[in-house]
């Protein structure tokens, strides 16, 4: 049994706050500090000195009051009941924050100092239903029995970390997740398990992910896709977009459960995604999004050092739905805002700051973090799998991405989406840069794609990029000497290049038809514009003589933004549009 240690202020700066007389106190311990015990954490020790990073508010600590040690590292209570909520970088309910706020007679619309209130609510029922009987034997990860959490998913309590052996007693029927619902070796097992969020959870095995992370953006699914289990990084200037391809993704992946950290960000994205989320539907079960999602809001205003511990915490909620089997999708908004409070706090440290001010560790940090990504077998006798997907959107200022919190990212995450200003000026969103950007996973998931379109997906794909390279290849000719200094059939590469870009790699995610394409669309879409280019070189092929403005002036077009425009279901036979285009270039062939 742990003895508290109790010492007092002797420095305050900013959220650190250097503590004496904290002999015997660990690195990483929970402490509270003041009179009205603000929640913070030991993150240096030097002799019985401590230096304290403080979750809350540190206006009014004043020199001598006490810092009480808790005996516990940093932990997320881990149950059901997180899903639908708001919790801040340190797993505080803000809901529940802003009702008790209420109580005591505060409506100052910021969260009180000193409010503690549980991450999960210990009063709520949940109905129980025993997977295992008495007499059973269990080891760590087993399913012991199941929870319908919200309409969509069905919460599976398992044996936790550490707790094995035969099952000496099992409930069933209504309970809090605070109440004893099995009995395990003698050890009582609740519905509640805490994690320390700084460790990641244990797992059997990691494979290598193939399975696309699917999620009806055009330029993602097909250029640069990234698998339930990889690792994405979007980076990109202010302004362009890269909180709505966070928030896109969150809205329409296949992820069985969204886990949404908004990290330094500003407060109105935060409050724009609490306004949208309930009144959208999930793809798949068409209830609301909010069944399946986790916000973990940690903004501008709020205190920087919980900053810091927001992806982490949701990371360790993620790992613990990928314990259950699920696919989880983390979306961090944004890293460089992590980066830049680990920033501060090594410089009220004084430690030795590396390039731009960031610490020396910075590199280590960002690499452990993504590294908790991936699809593994999971604890448990069953062998069951699951997976992290981690998205995470980085500020670079001015855009420059060779600053050190995009190139150390850039080194582990194995998928890269680009953001473009120039892109962004022209309103061409997503404005992922086509020919910087890149993924790593190509191979892994063109066998996924093939089996649920045809063979030539890699084919489609590999033959518009080089158009798209082409092209950009061919505007400095263009620029200097103008378009009719090219020849026909490299003209032609401008106008296909110019139907992908307009029809193909942009999509409005405000429009409810352009939103979001099934692979079947994004298929038939992008056949309809090569058959095109094929049919229209071989024309030239034939007849040099032929002028590309007779190929161009044909219904192609119009036939090309006709699937465009077509809803989910309704979208044409590939056999009808491949036979529609080719008869449009052969009434001007012939």
């Amino acid at each position: 049994m742990s003895t508290t240690i109790t010492g007092s202020i002797y420095k305050v700066s900013g959220p650190l706050v250097v503590a004496t007389d904290m002999k015997g106190a660990s690195i990483y311990e929970v402490v509270n500090v003041g009179k009205e015990g603000l929640m913070g954490e030991i993150i240096e020790l030097d002799g019985d000195t401590a230096s304290i990073q403080v979750y809350e508010e540190t206006g009014g600590l004043k020199v001598g009051e006490p810092v009480t040690s808790t005996g516990r590292s940093l932990s997320v209570e881990l149950g059901p009941g997180l899903l639908r909520q708001l919790f801040d970088g340190v797993q505080r309910p803000l809901y529940e924050i802003a009702k008790e706020a209420k109580r005591r007679g505060e409506h100052s619309g910021f969260i009180s100092r000193g409010i503690e209130v549980n991450a999960l609510d210990r009063q709520k029922q949940w109905e129980f239903t025993p997977a295992v009987k008495e007499g059973d034997t269990v080891v760590p990860g087993d399913i012991l029995g199941t929870v319908p959490e919200t309409d969509i998913i069905t919460h599976q309590v398992m044996v936790p970390p550490g707790v094995e052996g035969k099952v000496d007693r099992i409930y069933q029927g209504t309970y809090t997740v605070a109440d004893t619902i099995a009995v395990i070796n003698d050890t009582e097992v609740s519905m509640i398990q805490k994690w320390p969020v700084r460790t990641r959870r244990p797992r059997q095995k990691k494979h290598i992910p193939k399975e696309p992370l699917y999620t009806g953006q055009r330029i993602i699914d097909t250029f640069f896709p990234i698998p339930k289990g990889g690792t994405a990084a979007t980076p990109g200037a202010f302004g362009t977009g890269k909180t709505v391809i966070q928030t896109q993704l969150a809205k329409w992946s296949d992820a069985d459960v969204t886990v949404y950290v908004g990290c330094g960000e500003r407060g109105n994205e935060i409050t724009d995604a609490l306004r949208e989320f309930p009144e959208l539907e999930d793809t798949k079960s068409g209830k609301p999004l909010m069944d399946k999602t986790i916000l973990v809001a940690n903004t501008s205003n709020m205190p920087i050092a919980a900053r810091e511990a927001s992806v982490y915490t949701g990371i360790t909620i993620a790992e613990y739905y990928r314990d259950m089997g699920y696919d989880v999708a983390m979306m961090a908004d944004s890293t460089s805002r992590w980066a830049e409070a680990m920033r501060e706090m090594s410089a009220r440290l004084e430690e030795m700051p590396g390039e731009a001010g960031y610490p020396a560790y910075l590199g280590s940090r960002i690499a452990s973090f993504y590294e908790r990504a991936g699809q593994v077998t999971c604890q448990g006798s069953d062998e069951r799998t699951g997976s992290v997907s981690v998205i995470a959107a980085v500020s670079p200022p001015g855009g420059d991405f060779s600053e050190p919190v995009s190139q150390a990212t850039l080194k582990v995450t194995k998928a890269f989406w680009g953001l473009d200003e120039s892109l962004a000026a022209k309103k061409h969103f997503p404005a992922i840069n086509w020919l910087t950007s890149y993924s790593q996973y190509l191979a892994n998931v063109e066998p996924y794609f093939e089996e649920r379109t045809d063979q030539d997906w890699g084919t489609l794909r590999q033959e518009a990029m080089s158009i798209l390279q082409k092209e950009n290849q061919l505007q400095d000719i263009v620029r200097l000497v103008g378009m009719d200094a090219l020849s026909m059939k490299d003209r032609l590469i401008m106008e296909v290049a110019e139907y992908l870009r307009d029809m193909y790699l942009q999509q409005d995610a405000f429009d409810d038809i352009e939103t979001y394409n099934s692979t079947t669309k994004m298929y038939v879409l992008l056949k309809g514009i090569i058959t095109f280019y094929r049919e229209a070189a071989q024309a030239l092929t034939e007849d040099p003589e032929l002028e590309l403005e007779t190929l161009t002036n044909t219904g192609v077009r119009d036939r090309i933004t006709q699937i465009q425009n077509q809803q989910e279901g309704e979208v044409d036979d590939v056999k009808t549009v491949v036979s529609d285009i080719q008869q449009e270039v052969a009434k001007v062939t012939k």
